[in-house]
């Protein structure tokens, strides 16, 4: 399969929906294509769930919404069994995780108990309820909105389940040329429910065999390893990347090669996935005096090229 024209096909038109986002829709297809879980954080109203929606449909995968509320119960998630007077027995009725793509809207409004539901349906790909491991459908994403950390009535996601979103991204407000196009433009919830899919379910598959095979050359896993051993070093993080992360690394890493037009990771692709790759990952020493972003960016600039 040529995958020039399925990748460009998929970011054409989530440029329709997401106007003057084109790093934001990039890094977003290259999260999907490596299999890992999206986190999309930032004020209320600039278009979190918007992507989500236009991602969903965009890849061709079922999908269920499910609103975060401090209510929410991780049987609200799963499932629950019912008793069935005909059967004289209980039948599970799945919950909404039972889906190709969960949008989890305003994740962080849940309470941590329902949070970490979603721990074993991120890593597995399944869910145990009352003692039984059921599979969830394959593909399965988790597409995640959080408002900021001080927005009134927000739990902060723990670090055990940061870990499993393979990139963290933030939209920003538009450029002024965008805000017109917006303003002028077509509702983009119409937009979005009258988006085709731009790819078949075979497709998706064969993209990611496709990340797979990139090549990987041995200077590069060493600048891997060198970027790597700088987060544990001390100096810019008070804890390091996991082992589990640098191999989430390293795939995101052959995607965002594959969509580059290459067939083998450069030097320039991790450098542009490991701020949405790690940032969320890692706390910032206190005497840096920057954030996340900025503190991976100043590891990168530091630590020397193959």
């Amino acid at each position: 399969m040529d995958v020039k024209p399925k990748i460009k096909a998929i970011t054409n038109q989530l440029n329709t929906i997401m106007v003057g986002k084109a790093a934001q829709v990039a890094s977003s297809v290259v999260c999907l294509l490596a299999g890992g879980h999206l986190l999309i954080e930032d004020l209320p109203g600039v278009g979190k769930t918007t992507l989500a929606h236009a991602l969903a449909r965009s890849f061709g995968l079922a999908f269920s919404r499910v609103q975060f509320t401090a209510d929410l119960m991780p049987s609200d998630l799963t499932g629950v069994s019912v008793y069935d007077r005909g059967r004289e027995s209980f039948v599970f009725h799945p919950g909404p995780v039972f889906a190709q793509v969960l949008l989890a809207d305003e994740i962080n409004r849940a309470s941590p108990k329902t949070q970490s539901a979603l721990l074993e349906a991120m890593e597995e790909r399944q869910v145990t309820v009352e003692g039984a491991t059921r599979p969830l459908p394959r593909p399965f994403f988790v597409i995640a909105t959080q408002n900021p950390h001080d927005e009134l009535g927000t739990y902060a996601l723990p670090q055990s389940q940061l870990d499993r979103f393979l990139m963290r991204i933030s939209l920003g407000y538009p450029e002024r040329n965008a805000e017109r196009a917006l303003l002028v433009g077509h509702d983009r919830r119409e937009l979005v429910e009258a988006l085709p899919a731009a790819l078949a379910p075979a497709d998706l598959a064969s993209l990611q065999q496709a990340v797979a095979a990139v090549q990987v050359a041995e200077p590069l896993l060493d600048y891997l390893q060198d970027l790597i051993a700088a987060t544990r070093s001390g100096r810019w993080f008070v804890h390091g990347l996991s082992p589990r992360a640098g191999i989430a690394l390293l795939r995101a890493a052959r995607a965002q090669a594959l969509i580059a037009g290459r067939g083998y990771v450069a030097p320039d692709d991790l450098q542009a996935v490991l701020p949405t790759c790690i940032a969320h990952r890692l706390v910032p020493v206190s005497e840096a005096g920057r954030g996340a972003v900025e503190q991976v960016h100043a590891m990168i600039d530091a630590v020397p090229l193959p």
